[in-house]
């Protein structure tokens, strides 16, 4: 029977090469299973004192007690505007890093409590308003876990429909989330150099990682083949988070995107790996941004001069339709 390909087995790169990260403080969402669990016991068992930010706090908990190291839980819900605001405003002093790592793949169509595509709404709205609000007490930098799919032919932002109202499908909702998820770091980082800051956004991702994001699918079918491929093709959870630690731990550019070095990037040892046109296209990511803004009501913080504010203003696009 074949075995699923550990950090261990096919790394160069491994968790052991995080370095020490005693003294610093780290938020990771969707971190009570898979690739967030994984992050978090290795940046716990580096020294960091890491914060699972979790729907259910009880899964939260019984989570962190498999993990080695200083951590604690907190409830974060990112299909609830609401929730996101009350979890930045109960956050004090420094954070060192944020990982935007949760996320809901190729569901049925459902909505979040502020009425937005749940895919759309969870793995980029969600991230993008925690990360504008947490951006005041952040000292390193902000990792967003995207996915390769964001290359699949067809993926768009859908700037006209981005709830896909009418037009619904599981894949082209889930790829358009992903897409928005590296348009988002592009900006951010953009915005963070324009206000003289020393934070990066980076993006990662896993390749095929073995989770249970796969058992959620609409589709028969596809759960069927991502069963079959979890077992006999998939990394593991361990190996799938390493991209997302080396992005989040290594002396990278703001804006680096990190994936699996292997065959078709779905597994091997973290590296630089390239995006797609789409995803590059800066008048679309500010484009992006501004939809964002208006769609969550939580803007880019002020940590620019007057002249950087005057600059960025003047590169706002029109507003988009949802």
């Amino acid at each position: 029977m074949a075995t699923k390909h550990s950090a261990d087995q096919n790394s160069k790169w491994n968790a052991g090469d995080i370095g020490d990260q005693r003294g610093r403080t780290a938020v990771v969402t969707g971190a009570n299973s898979g690739l967030g669990i994984a992050t978090v016991d290795a940046l716990a068992r580096a020294g960091a004192h890491v914060v699972l930010a979790v729907r259910d706090p009880e899964r939260g908990e019984a989570a962190a007690r498999t993990v080695n190291g200083s951590v604690e839980v907190r409830r974060l819900d990112l299909a609830d505007l609401a929730s996101v605001r009350e979890f930045a405003a109960s956050w004090r002093g420094e954070l060192d890093l944020l990982i935007n790592n949760a996320g809901v793949m190729n569901i049925p169509e459902a909505g979040t409590k502020d009425g937005f595509e749940m895919q759309f709404g969870t793995n980029h709205l969600g991230h993008f308003a925690l990360t504008n609000l947490l951006l005041p007490h952040l000292t390193d930098r902000v990792v967003t876990v995207s996915s390769g799919v964001h290359k699949m032919p067809g993926t768009r932002i859908h700037f006209e429909n981005l709830n896909l109202t009418g037009e619904y499908s599981p894949v082209a909702a889930y790829n358009q989330s992903k897409l928005a998820n590296l348009l988002f770091t592009l900006e951010l980082q953009s915005r963070l150099a324009a206000a003289g800051s020393s934070v990066r956004a980076l993006a990662a991702h896993p390749g095929w990682a073995a989770t249970s994001l796969q058992g959620r699918d609409a589709s028969v079918l596809r759960r069927t083949l991502m069963a079959v491929g979890n077992r006999f093709i998939a990394q593991d959870n361990r190996a799938g988070a390493l991209p997302t630690l080396y992005a989040a731990t290594q002396d990278l550019p703001g804006a680096s995107y990190v994936g699996p070095d292997g065959l078709g990037e779905m597994r091997g040892g973290p590296a630089l790996v390239g995006r797609s046109a789409a995803a590059s296209d800066p008048v679309s990511a500010v484009r992006l941004w501004a939809a964002s803004e208006e769609l969550t009501g939580v803007t880019f913080p002020r940590l620019e001069s007057e002249q950087s504010q005057s600059q960025s203003q003047s590169r706002t696009p029109q507003t988009v339709s949802v």
